[in-house]
């Protein structure tokens, strides 16, 4: 009898770096929680399938109240993937795990309540702010071109540099670029340019239709543009704290 042993195949683990939203709650949490609901009602799906990192970091909190927080940001449909900054005996295996380390890249600011593209960061809103899980500095320096209608549902992320879709951008896409964003026909969706901290990228696009729109951090919303921009087309760029808006030919 002839027994043949087979060596199993090893175990490959590889690095990833993923994007998620970093939610750095304040008190009281109910009108914390209150901005949130405006900003989600303001940007319809902003959260929706988004993994999130709560930051608790120096915020006076104890088990119970925690656990509340993560119930009530799980009924409002924000799903937290990992707790940042939480003494060890406020989790629980009930609890996201504990993240460190987190890089923060630029902030998104909402504007306050009435301004439009001359908006300043508002005082009141939560403070939202993308983060890369781990990875080395990224440098906007290449570019991406999109053949292809963004859909619906879609999702084009490229940290690395500017992003050009040759298409459109349907309501409920997302393009997200460490650089600027040129669209070269209907933007429906939501355009966030300068996600690595770079304030000089600019938003372009043939006719301006669009969910939301950031540089740097800071956005405007549908609500917050002004009404004879819509269907033109457009650039945006960063001035100092404010998003300003020029139409094109």
């Amino acid at each position: 009898m002839t027994i043949v042993l087979t060596k199993p195949r090893p175990i490959r683990l590889k690095g990833r770096s993923f994007l998620a939203l970093s939610l750095a709650p304040e008190l009281p949490l109910e009108d914390w929680l209150a901005g949130l609901d405006d900003l989600a009602d303001r940007s319809a799906g902003f959260f929706l399938r988004r993994p999130v990192v709560l930051d608790v970091d120096g915020l006076d909190i104890n088990k119970a109240e925690l656990r509340k927080l993560v119930d009530d940001l799980g009924q409002r449909k924000v799903r937290v993937m990992g707790i940042e900054g939480a003494r060890h005996s406020l989790l629980g295996p009930d609890m996201p795990p504990a993240m460190n380390d987190g890089r923060p890249a630029s902030d998104f600011e909402p504007p306050a309540e009435g301004e439009t593209d001359e908006a300043t960061e508002a005082q009141d809103a939560p403070a939202v702010e993308t983060v890369v899980a781990a990875g080395p500095p990224i440098q906007a320096t290449g570019s991406l071109v999109v053949t292809e209608p963004v859909r619906s549902g879609q999702s084009v992320f490229f940290p690395e540099g500017d992003v050009t879709i040759v298409g459109s951008v349907a309501s409920g896409a997302e393009v997200v670029a460490g650089g600027s964003i040129h669209v070269y026909g209907t933007l429906r969706g939501r355009a966030l340019a300068g996600t690595t901290g770079n304030g000089s990228a600019r938003i372009f696009c043939r006719k301006l239709e669009a969910e939301m729109m950031a540089i740097d951090g800071f956005y405007l919303t549908a609500e917050d543009m002004e009404p004879d921009l819509r269907g033109r087309a457009v650039q945006v760029w960063l001035e100092g704290h404010a998003l300003k808006t020029a139409i094109l030919g």
